[in-house]
C-alpha cells in the first residue's frame, strides 16, 4: 500500500497547476472591482437589523477543494455557540459552502446536502455512463480515451478537464430560489464571491446577477473547469488572486472578520524526497505571503487541522466536517466573546428565515437561450413536459443531464424567472466551442506475449446535425496490427424513435490458423464493402437494426502457411442486430446487464453450396454485493442451426474473456457456447485527473467451439487479475492457467480485451 500512496502523491503533485487554485493564490491581488463604498452602503441598507451595541460579524471562507466541507463543520459550531453571521465572502470551495448557508440552509441541511452528492459524477468530463445516449455509449466502448477534442477552429480541445455540468447542476439547484435577486445583499445572509479575470489578472467580486454562474465563476479551476464568460469577461477560480477574501468581507460593512484558512499547509522535511514535493512545496512558499497578508485583515481565525487530506478527498466529507468543527472549537475562547445572549439568538434566526425563499412550486413559462432555429425548438419540445405541473428539480435535473449526454451541448443550467406575474423557467444551453465535428481517440494494445501482440491506434471523427436535426455522419479509423477504415451516416426519421443508416467499410485484421493446438499461420481477414439499415433507438439503453450487407472478402496468409488456398469472394446476408446496454460503465461496470443478439441469413459466400442461418447471442450482468464488490456472469453461444459455416462466418473462442489461456481463434466451429462466473472488487482509487478505480478480481471460464454436437470438448480456465481505469483507458492484466496446463499472462491497454 505505501508504494500505491507514493504513486497517488507523485501523480497529484505532476498536475499541481491545475490543483493549485484550490489551494492559494498564485500572485497578488492585482486589483478587485467592487467599490469599497457603494459595497458598505448597499450592505448596510440591506442587512438586516441588529441590536445597535453588537458590531456585525463577517465570514471569510478560504477555497482548498474536498478541504472546503470543513467550513460546515465551522459553521455548525458558530450556531451551536450563538455566535451570528452578518455577511460571508468565500472563495471557490469556500464560496459555494458559504451560498449554501447565505441562501438559508442549517449546517445540519448543509450537511444532508454535501453528503447526498456524488462528487465522482459532479466532477467528471462529461455525464456518467447511463446518462449517455446509446450514440455516444456506443463511442465510450469504441474508443475509450476520456479526451474529446473537436476540429471547429482545427484540433483542439475544452478548456478544462470538465465542464462542471455536475457542479453547475448542484449551483443551479442552491440559487433557484433567489433567481430573481437584484443582489446577494438581499439573500438571508449577504454574499460575495471571487473570481479571477483572466485577461487582466484582477480579482473580481460578485455580488449580483445569477448566483450559480457567479458560484461557476469562482470554482473554475484553471485546467480541471472551464472558465464561464460573465458581463464580458472570462473568469476562473477566485482563489488565484485572493483565496482568504478578508478584505472582500471587511468591505461589507461589518466591525469583526472571522477567517477560515482551510488551505494545505507545507509539507515536512520527510515529504520533501521527490521532485514534485519540492516543487509543490516551492509554490505553496510563494502563495503563503498572500495568504499571510489577508489573515492580517481579520480579527479572529480558524485554522482546522486537516491533515494529510487532499483537495479531491471529497469521500471522506464526514470526517472532514468533524475536523471542521473541532477547529472551530480549539478556538472558543476568542470566538465565544462574539456570541449573542441566549434571548437574542432566537430573534436573529427569525429575521435571518423571514428572508428566505421558496422556489417556484411549477413554471408555466419556458425559454431556452444559447441556441436558436431548430436546435432552440428541439430543446423546447424535449422540455415541455416539466411545464404546468409540480416542479420536480431531481426530474428536471435528469433531464438536462440526459440531453448533454447526447453530446453536443458542454453544459445546460437553468434558472427562474417571473413575466406578468407568472412563474417560468429558462434554460441556457452551452454549446462545445472546440466541435462539432468531434474526435474521440483510441489505442488498442492486445498480447499475449512477444508471439501474440496487436498494437492499433486511431480516431473516431462524429459530424454532427448534417442535413436534418440530430442527423451524424460517423468515421473511423484505426491504424496498425488492426486497420479499418468506416463511414456511417445516421439520420432519425422526423420526431420518431425510427432512423436510417447507410455505411460503408474496409477492414484487415489478423487471424490465427491452427492446426491440433499449434499455431500454424496468421491469415489476413481483409473485407470492403458497404450496407444499409432501418433501425429503432429508444434514445439510451437499445438499439434494433434490421438491414442488408453486402461485402468482397479475402483471407490470405501473413506468416506461415497453413497449407490452405487462399480464400476470396463477395457474401451477401441479411441481418438484424438487437443490443442492451443497462451498465453503469463501459470497461469496469458495478451493475447491470448488457445483451447483444445477431440473426443473419447468408445468401451468397465463399464456401457456401446453400444460404444458411446463423444466431450469435452474446451476455454479461454485474450484480453489486458490497460497495466495492461486484459478481459478474457472462454467456454467449452461436449456431449455424442446421448448415455448414464458410471461412467467414465461423465461430471462434480463445482469448482473454473467450477462454484466456489459450490463443485468440484457437478454436473453430459452426457452434460455439461459453460462459464465465467471477467477481471483481474495487482496490484503490487513482486521483480525479488521472482515472478512476483500479480492481483486482478472479474469474472461471468453461466453453467450446465445435460442428458436431455429440463431439464437444469443453474446455476451462482459471484467471487473476487487475485491471485500472486510466486516462488512456482501461489497462488490464491477467494470468489465466487452465486446468491441462496451458497458461498466459494477457494484458490490453485503452479497450478490455
Amino acid at each position: 500500500m505505501s508504494s500505491l500512496h507514493d504513486c497517488r502523491s507523485c501523480t497529484a503533485r505532476l498536475i499541481f497547476f491545475s490543483l493549485l487554485a484550490l489551494c492559494g493564490p498564485l500572485s497578488p491581488a492585482q486589483g478587485q472591482r467592487a467599490d469599497q463604498k457603494t459595497d458598505q452602503q448597499q450592505a448596510q441598507q440591506a442587512a438586516p437589523s441588529q441590536p445597535a451595541q453588537r458590531p456585525r460579524v463577517g465570514l471569510a471562507l478560504s477555497g482548498g477543494g474536498a478541504r472546503g466541507l470543513a467550513h460546515i463543520g465551522v459553521l455548525q459550531w458558530l450556531e451551536e455557540n450563538h455566535i451570528p453571521v452578518d455577511s460571508i465572502a468565500g472563495t471557490s470551495m469556500g464560496g459555494l459552502i458559504g451560498a449554501l448557508y447565505a441562501t438559508g440552509r442549517s449546517p445540519a441541511e448543509m450537511r444532508q446536502f454535501v453528503e447526498a452528492i456524488h462528487w465522482d459524477e459532479a466532477i467528471a468530463s462529461e455525464p456518467s455512463y447511463p446518462q449517455l445516449s446509446y450514440r455516444r455509449k456506443e463511442d465510450r466502448r469504441t474508443d475509450q480515451i476520456p479526451a474529446q477534442l473537436g476540429l471547429k477552429n482545427g484540433l483542439n480541445g475544452p478548456l478544462g478537464f470538465s465542464a462542471g455540468q455536475g457542479v453547475g447542476l448542484l449551483l443551479d439547484r442552491i440559487a433557484f430560489p433567489y433567481s430573481t435577486l437584484a443582489s446577494f445583499d438581499d439573500l438571508p445572509i449577504p454574499f460575495r464571491c471571487v473570481a479571477t479575470d483572466m485577461l487582466s489578472g484582477d480579482a473580481v467580486v460578485l455580488k449580483d446577477g445569477s448566483l450559480a454562474q457567479s458560484l461557476r465563476a469562482s470554482m473554475a479551476i484553471p485546467g480541471l473547469f472551464t472558465p464561464v464568460e460573465l458581463n464580458g469577461e472570462v473568469l476562473a477560480d477566485g482563489g488565484l488572486v485572493d483565496n482568504i477574501p478578508t478584505d472582500v468581507a471587511r468591505q461589507m460593512n461589518v466591525g469583526i472578520v472571522i477567517a477560515v484558512n482551510i488551505g494545505t499547509p507545507l509539507a515536512g522535511r520527510k515529504e520533501l524526497e521527490t521532485l514534485g514535493a519540492f516543487l509543490t512545496q516551492a509554490v505553496d512558499i510563494m502563495t503563503l505571503g498572500n495568504d499571510r497578508r489577508a489573515l492580517r485583515l481579520a480579527d479572529a481565525m480558524i485554522t482546522p487541522n486537516l491533515g494529510a487530506l487532499t483537495v479531491l478527498d471529497f469521500s471522506h466529507a464526514e470526517e472532514i466536517i468533524h475536523l471542521g468543527y473541532e477547529g472551530a472549537a480549539s478556538n472558543a475562547a476568542q470566538l465565544r466573546k462574539y456570541a449573542l445572549p441566549d434571548e437574542e439568538w432566537p430573534q436573529y434566526l427569525a429575521q435571518r428565515e423571514a428572508r428566505k425563499r421558496k422556489p417556484e412550486k411549477s413554471a408555466d413559462l419556458l425559454q431556452v437561450s444559447g441556441v436558436s432555429g431548430d436546435e432552440q425548438q428541439h430543446l423546447q419540445r424535449r422540455l415541455q413536459r416539466v411545464l404546468h405541473r409540480p416542479l420536480n428539480l431531481d426530474d428536471l435535473d435528469t433531464r438536462l443531464t440526459r440531453i448533454t449526454g447526447d453530446g453536443q451541448f458542454e453544459s445546460l443550467d437553468y434558472e427562474g424567472f417571473v413575466q406578468n406575474g407568472v412563474p417560468g423557467l429558462r434554460v441556457v444551453a452551452h454549446q462545445k466551442n472546440y466541435g462539432p465535428p468531434f474526435v474521440d481517440l483510441a489505442v488498442n494494445v492486445d498480447g499475449s506475449g512477444v508471439a501474440a501482440f496487436d498494437f492499433s491506434a486511431g480516431a473516431r471523427i462524429t459530424f454532427m446535425d448534417v442535413d436534418h436535426h440530430s442527423g451524424e455522419w460517423r468515421n473511423d479509423l484505426l491504424l496498425g496490427s488492426s486497420n479499418l477504415a468506416a463511414s456511417e451516416f445516421y439520420q432519425p426519421l422526423g420526431s420518431t424513435h425510427l432512423f436510417v443508416a447507410p455505411y460503408a467499410f474496409a477492414s484487415k485484421l489478423p487471424r490465427n490458423e491452427f492446426n491440433g493446438g499449434t499455431r500454424v499461420a496468421v491469415f489476413g481477414d481483409e473485407r470492403a464493402g458497404g450496407g444499409f439499415d432501418l433501425g429503432f433507438n429508444t434514445g439510451r439503453r437499445s438499439e434494433l437494426r434490421w438491414g442488408y450487407e453486402i461485402f468482397s472478402g479475402k483471407l490470405d496468409p501473413l506468416i506461415g502457411s497453413a497449407g490452405l488456398p487462399s480464400v476470396s469472394g463477395s457474401t451477401g446476408e441479411f441481418r438484424t442486430r438487437y443490443v442492451w446496454d443497462g451498465q453503469d460503465s463501459p470497461s469496469v461496470p458495478s451493475r447491470g446487464a448488457r445483451i447483444v443478439a445477431n440473426l443473419s441469413r447468408v445468401l451468397q459466400s465463399p464456401g457456401l453450396a446453400h444460404p444458411l442461418d446463423q444466431l450469435d447471442v452474446q451476455t454479461s450482468t454485474f450484480i453489486p454485493t458490497g460497495s466495492k464488490t461486484s459478481l459478474f456472469f457472462l454467456a454467449s453461444g452461436g449456431t449455424t442451426f442446421h448448415g455448414t459455416a464458410g471461412p467467414f462466418q465461423l465461430f471462434t473462442l480463445g482469448g482473454p474473456f473467450r477462454l484466456g489461456a489459450y490463443l485468440p481463434e484457437e478454436f473453430v466451429g459452426n457452434h460455439y457456447v461459453y460462459s464465465s462466473l467471477g467477481f471483481r472488487r474495487e482496490l484503490y482509487r487513482l486521483p480525479q485527473l488521472v482515472g478512476g478505480k483500479i480492481y483486482w478480481g478472479g474469474w472461471y471460464e468453461a466453453g467450446s467451439a465445435f460442428n458436431d454436437p455429440n463431439t464437444v470438448v469443453v474446455r476451462g480456465t482459471f484467471n487473476l487479475g487487475v485491471i485500472a481505469e486510466t486516462i488512456v483507458g482501461p489497462i488490464a492484466l491477467a494470468t489465466s492457467v487452465s486446468p491441462t496446463g496451458q497458461s498466459r499472462v494477457n494484458f490490453s491497454i485503452g479497450r478490455l480485451f
